[in-house]
């Protein structure tokens, strides 16, 4: 993990469509950072953002995992080539809205 600290405790017993739904959040201030050419606002929201999926993914069911690292793996690349995947970001846009209808 990197220095981006977080209580990884509370993290894991959030439900997993809050823990998605907020990965989704990062996900997006990275999208956004890229098409703002933001080096800074990118950094931060893409370390967050890993986090956030290393720690969920440590406590999922080897199934949503795999869906998760699939998902890791689409956001390590489209920052890799600063190239924004509004496909990712709509994935987990549905988490979010799931999380808050279900509230």
């Amino acid at each position: 993990m990197s220095s981006h600290v977080f209580d990884r405790e509370k993290w894991v017993s959030l439900p997993v469509l809050d823990q998605l739904g907020n990965i989704g959040s990062e996900v997006g201030r990275s999208m956004n950072a890229i098409r703002r050419k933001d080096e800074a606002a990118l950094d931060g929201a893409f370390r967050r953002g890993i986090d956030l999926i290393d720690a969920s993914a440590s406590v999922l069911p080897k199934y949503r995992r795999r869906e998760l690292m699939s998902a890791r793996e689409l956001f390590l690349r489209s920052v890799e080539l600063r190239q924004p995947d509004e496909r990712l970001e709509a994935y987990f846009m549905q988490y979010a809205i799931a999380a808050r209808a279900g509230r």
